[in-house]
């Protein structure tokens, strides 16, 4: 996934916003990605990446560990995993999200 790519297809949020956001914000949280935009609000897919990208910067900022080494998905496999999961009735993407027909 690169950066101008998004991670929140409900409110069009893109991974450069949310790497922005914890660097200058620096959250507590992992839900306080919440506050970029509405990250993770919509539907709930996104959730679990947004987590995923909390630990690694606080793993960077406090260098205990080393930031996890699994590779993104790209853009495509993104979309299509998300739409499976709301095709499952994992959530419900707000009106104006990214439709999950994009992703066939």
């Amino acid at each position: 996934m690169e950066l101008d790519d998004e991670v929140c297809l409900c409110f069009h949020v893109t991974k450069r916003k949310l790497v922005n956001f914890l660097r200058i914000e620096r959250p507590k949280r992992a839900a306080q990605l919440s506050e970029c935009f509405g990250a993770g609000t919509g539907c709930g897919w996104c959730r679990t990446y947004l987590a995923r990208l909390f630990d690694q910067h606080a793993a960077a900022a406090t260098a205990a560990a080393p930031p996890t080494t699994e590779p993104d998905p790209t853009k495509a496999e993104y979309a299509r995993a998300r739409a499976a999961y709301v095709r499952r009735g994992g959530g419900t993407p707000p009106p104006g999200a990214t439709p999950i027909d994009a992703a066939d």
